[in-house]
């Protein structure tokens, strides 16, 4: 029922989009307005989150440890993976955001016909989140072409190594089918294993059907339903210099694509995206381990009563005798 609610939903926001624009005529709505109105959501959102996270006291340490924490000389330390200075938050920070680390060192547990539990190494889901996330992020780099005049000359080098293949005209690009196919990939992950299918929400389908959605979209109208590139270029040069102009024939499958990632931009903030922000503001992952090393002390402490035994003994002697409880004192 979760996939299904998920999956109508992005259905029906294709079908919004394009009977607005195709029966409506709405282009100014879906081509100006929803999109300003998404980005402002964006930063809005956006920076809501992340003050609110900065602004969360954090009073003792709670970093997340792996391997051995620095001590005596002579025991080997995980610098990276238990970090005793900042050198080494940096390091592991790097390696978590950059490298996906700890989805690396994933390990997947299997119970044996004879009742032993074994672990092995699992680095699909590595993979693929390596793949979908710099596949995105070069898709992303590639847009910048549509909002920029000149476009910057790092776009000609990454077109060229991303379409090296020179297959089919327009030239095909492999960041696009590996956004696909590893967002794909996650979907069916979800659906296939049982237990990351019992834990799994609606708010983990409708962005990946979201996003499986912006791609395919991106996808036919680069290969299949051609638009108009001078026409669209008009558009989103208007819309970053605040001269938006709806320019004609630009096609329905554009406004679909552009309503979808609208979409997805004004969703960010309040979806379980936001990790993008919030993995830098994770007390378990930016701290230093250091409590062998300094005393930490809570700065919400203040003086209260505390009731001693000898107190306690004092109001409830004469019900402890009865009960047959020792006492110190029989008066």
């Amino acid at each position: 029922m979760r996939i299904l609610i998920s999956f109508f939903a992005v259905v029906a926001l294709v079908l919004l989009a394009y009977t607005g624009v195709k029966i409506a005529s709405f282009q100014v709505l879906f081509g100006v307005v929803i999109p300003y109105t998404a980005v402002i959501l964006f930063i809005l959102g956006f920076s809501y989150r992340v003050v609110k996270w900065g602004r969360s006291p954090v009073p003792f340490r709670i970093p997340t440890t792996r391997g051995q924490q620095k001590s005596l000389a002579w025991i080997g330390h995980d610098k990276l993976g238990n970090p005793s200075s900042t050198g080494g938050v940096i390091g592991r920070m790097f390696l978590e955001v950059l490298l996906f680390r700890p989805l690396f060192m994933n390990m997947k547990t299997e119970m044996t016909p004879d009742n032993r539990v074994v672990y092995g190494s699992d680095k699909w889901l590595w993979l693929a989140g390596i793949a979908f996330h710099y596949s995105f992020l070069i898709v992303l780099l590639r847009h910048v072409e549509f909002f920029t005049q000149p476009i910057p000359f790092y776009l000609d080098v990454m077109k060229s190594i991303d379409g090296f293949f020179e297959i089919g005209v327009p030239r095909f690009f492999m960041s696009g089918a590996l956004l696909l196919i590893s967002a794909a990939y996650l979907f069916l992950r979800r659906v296939y294993i049982p237990q990351v299918r019992y834990i799994s929400l609606a708010a983990d389908y409708f962005p990946l059907f979201l996003l499986l959605a912006v791609a395919s979209t991106g996808i036919l109208m680069r290969y299949f339903f051609m638009v108009d590139l001078v026409s669209v270029k008009m558009l989103t040069l208007g819309l970053v210099t605040f001269h938006p102009v709806v320019p004609e024939g630009i096609g329905a499958i554009f406004y679909v694509h552009i309503f979808l990632v609208s979409v997805l931009v004004a969703y960010f903030p309040v979806s379980k995206l936001m990790h993008m922000g919030g993995v830098f503001l994770s007390p378990t992952l930016n701290m230093v381990n250091n409590s062998r090393m300094v005393r930490h002390m809570n700065p919400w402490n203040y003086p209260v009563h505390v009731h001693t035994y000898e107190e306690y003994e004092n109001d409830f002697r004469k019900k402890m005798m009865e009960a047959g409880i020792p006492v110190e004192k029989k008066e």
